[in-house]
């Protein structure tokens, strides 16, 4: 129980702009719902759909919103593992200097690793700051957002392979 709860603040933890957003997002939709059933009961068939598209748009918000969560948890997994691995490397963490939640995804795993001051100076370095929100692609080409290479690195998150171990190994019977 312990270990799930371990999880779960984790997870929150390391992309905590994705979860606010979808909080955010997910009461719009609610709201919006709610006015499209006002709507719907005054007779108002036109605007109650309109308010009804808008609410499945808000909810797709909250899905895209929690994919990008998830892919944030797997690449801060990955990222652990790395800087358990290797230490701190500059052209590791250069990978998660884009965007605001992965910089935070990073933070978290070199705080994981006892690294997270010399994470937050090689970002600082790089001319971040906490105001820094939007995607570096995004902002040198906003219509990049509908680019499907960039909708795959955002939303779907890569599997974290974990290193073969001898303490993984089956034991043969004799």
């Amino acid at each position: 129980m312990i270990k799930i709860l371990v999880s779960l603040y984790l997870y929150f933890r390391v992309a905590p702009f994705p979860h606010l957003t979808s909080i955010k997002v997910s009461l719009l939709s609610w709201m919006a719902g709610i006015k499209a059933r006002e709507l719907l009961v005054t007779d108002m068939v036109g605007w109650a759909w309109m308010f009804m598209i808008l609410c499945g748009l808000f909810a797709w918000g909250v899905i895209l919103c929690q994919a990008d969560a998830l892919s944030r948890f797997q690449e801060f997994k990955r990222l652990v593992e790395i800087t358990n691995r290797y230490g701190f490397r500059t052209r590791f963490f250069k990978l998660f200097a884009s965007s605001r939640c992965q910089r935070d995804a990073a933070l978290a795993a070199a705080r994981q690793a006892g690294l997270c001051h010399q994470a937050r100076e090689y970002f600082k370095s790089l001319g971040y700051k906490w105001y820094h929100i939007l995607p570096d692609t995004i902002l040198q080409n906003p219509l990049c957002f509908f680019h499907p290479g960039f909708l795959m690195a955002t939303f779907i998150p890569r599997q974290v392979r974990k290193r073969w171990r001898l303490a993984d190994t089956p034991r043969r019977l004799a």
